[in-house]
């Protein structure tokens, strides 16, 4: 029996830096228990793989990093290089040795132990499928990619038909963009011919499979709102702003796990109309990109956010990348000016940043983005 390392996604990662950047998939470090299957490929990137780390994260010492340590403890007798994050004390690392009175030694029956399994047959040097009945299956390139075609939304179509375009765009032999359309043909006669017309060329015909099946589980768009762990909401905001509505919005963000940051035209606090709110961020200093969400404060302030130029490149920005956009009070008026219509997926109003207002935006931001809402006119 094969097993397989599997993930859990469950969040979002919540520091981009630590936990995308430096996670390393390196398929030679397995849990205790596990042991590697007589898979040639497998073998090539458990050598492969551990060097691509050394080179990615400066050495030999990418376990210890907080998203690649494992849960069991592993004490390893690597010395130095970046991300060294022990204090070895012993002479020497390696065994035998002279030095260092034996140590360190082998872990006898403790250490790691290869899984004993039997095998028999001739070891050849074959490519898989050159004869038998495995064949069919290794000579079929295409049926994989009808299924992704197929499981796809529209909006995720439009993208890889965009993608590709883009870059058979750029390439001018056009012998190797009639060779990529003749591929496309042979996935998806509409994929062939949406890139053909972009490209101004002819789309050639071919033979997709016709029972390629689909998998929802295949395409990114997601049909439920997920959690909002680790998103950022930015609150335009200035003098006179609503300040008792950011706080409870504030909170309520902060149940959900989500960040919620205060963007005013100058450092500092704000005068609200109950107290003083502290700016996170100045208009000046920070843009759109940075944020899953974007509310327009409700209270006198909207009128200094509406005049501030920044406030519509910002808001419709955001809105161009599908984002969730929001304004509570006298915020909407500044959606309006910025030809933001109220009601549309993923653009949330209300009067009041109470419990509903909160529960509607914890929603909408849960969908992460709302390809279904129409351009900006």
């Amino acid at each position: 029996m094969r097993i397989i390392g599997r993930l859990t996604l469950d969040r979002n990662p919540t520091n981009f830096f630590a936990e995308t950047e430096q996670v390393a998939f390196c398929t030679s470090h397995v849990p205790r228990g596990i042991d590697f299957t007589d898979d040639p490929l497998l073998a090539a990137r458990n050598f492969s793989y551990l060097d691509t780390q050394l080179t990615r994260l400066g050495g030999p010492n990418f376990d210890q990093l907080p998203i690649n340590r494992p849960r069991s403890p592993v004490n390893s007798n690597h010395r130095d290089g970046f991300s060294q994050q022990a204090i070895h004390e012993g002479v020497a690392p390696y065994f035998p040795n002279s030095l260092g009175g034996g140590c360190p030694f082998h872990a006898g029956e403790g250490g790691f132990q290869h899984v004993p399994r039997p095998v028999s047959g001739t070891i050849v040097r074959e490519r898989p499928g050159a004869s038998g009945a495995m064949t069919q299956s290794f000579d079929d390139h295409f049926t994989q990619a009808t299924m992704f075609w197929n499981s796809m939304t529209d909006v995720e179509r439009d993208h890889i038909v965009t993608a590709f375009s883009f870059e058979l765009g750029k390439c001018v032999f056009p012998e190797v963009r009639e060779r990529m359309l003749a591929n496309l043909a042979n996935v998806d006669a509409e994929l062939c011919e949406r890139v053909a017309l972009n490209l101004g060329m002819p789309a050639p015909t071919g033979a997709p499979a016709t029972d390629a099946g689909s998998s929802p589980a295949l395409s990114q768009v997601p049909l439920a709102p997920g959690p909002i762990t680790g998103r950022v909401v930015g609150v335009l905001a200035a003098p006179g702003v609503d300040d008792a509505g950011v706080k409870a919005l504030r909170e309520a963000l902060g149940a959900e796990g989500a960040n919620l940051y205060v963007i005013a035209p100058t450092a500092g606090t704000l005068a609200g109309r109950k107290g003083a709110l502290p700016v996170d961020r100045t208009v000046l200093t920070t843009q759109s990109v940075e944020y899953d969400a974007l509310v327009v404060a409700g209270g006198a302030s909207a009128a200094v956010i509406g005049t501030d130029p920044y406030t519509a490149v910002n808001l419709g920005e955001a809105y161009r990348h599908h984002k969730v956009v929001a304004a509570w009070g006298e915020g909407a008026a500044v959606l309006e000016a910025c030809r933001i219509t109220a009601g549309l997926p993923g653009v949330v109003v209300a009067d009041k940043a109470d419990a509903t207002f909160a529960a509607r935006l914890v929603e909408a931001i849960g969908m992460h983005r709302h390809w279904d809402r129409l351009p900006m006119v």
